[in-house]
């Protein structure tokens, strides 16, 4: 019997992937459904019902549809709260104090990293694939601007063990997909090795078994399509 949860995109997209490892950490099954970006399935019309931006990764459970990676891994968080990891938003107790620490750093990922880091990983790993040549004028603008996130981390880092205190959270989580890129894909990867608690933090993050999962997903072969 197919699983309740589909994830609708290729695992090898950063958003698709952080959406995989929030359904691993909260031990959630899930199929997921080929997207081919290539021949613009993503800007299908029944794709379209899904993501009406026409990006990926798109989520369907039996309750509702859900679209953009990082609501559908609060609301993975929120649905399946009884299930697998469940403080990746937090503990009871800890209440709208425990929840805000964790929602800033989420919020500084999307707006503060994930867009420099993303137009590095693009440049340097995915535009190759797709034909294109890359600009490397792009990746040092966005390295430059990476570079001080990056240091606002590292003193972070310095003070906790994980990005919202000392436990492993969505904070991390969300961070992760990108971070995977930067150092195993771009030839970056001393922008986080080189930051001694950065470098402390990834390889305690990328050790967990829900990223390895992840990992394994994104190298396994694609299957073929009718």
């Amino acid at each position: 019997m197919a699983a309740p949860v589909t994830v609708y995109g290729p695992a090898i997209s950063p958003a698709v992937a952080r959406v995989a490892a929030c359904l691993l950490e909260k031990d959630v099954p899930f199929q997921l459904e080929a997207v081919d970006m290539s021949k613009g399935e993503h800007k299908s019309p029944s794709f379209l019902k899904l993501q009406p931006f026409g990006q990926v990764p798109a989520f369907k459970d039996h309750l509702t549809t859900v679209f953009e990676s990082r609501a559908i891994c609060r609301y993975i968080c929120d649905q399946y709260s009884d299930r697998g990891n469940r403080t990746l938003l937090g503990r009871q107790e800890d209440g709208a104090v425990g929840r805000a620490a964790i929602e800033q750093w989420i919020e500084s990922e999307g707006q503060a990293f994930n867009p420099p880091s993303l137009a590095i990983a693009f440049q340097l790993t995915f535009a190759p694939l797709m034909g294109m040549a890359t600009d490397m004028a792009v990746v040092e603008q966005n390295e430059a601007k990476l570079a001080k996130v990056l240091d606002v981390y590292e003193g972070r880092l310095a003070e906790s063990q994980y990005f919202a205190g000392d436990e492993f959270t969505l904070a991390d989580l969300v961070h992760m997909p990108n971070t995977d890129l930067l150092v195993s894909k771009t030839g970056k990867a001393g922008l986080i090795t080189e930051r001694k608690n950065l470098s402390r933090w990834w390889d305690e993050v990328s050790a967990r078994p829900s990223w390895k999962k992840v990992v394994e997903l994104q190298s396994a072969p694609r299957p073929p399509r009718s």
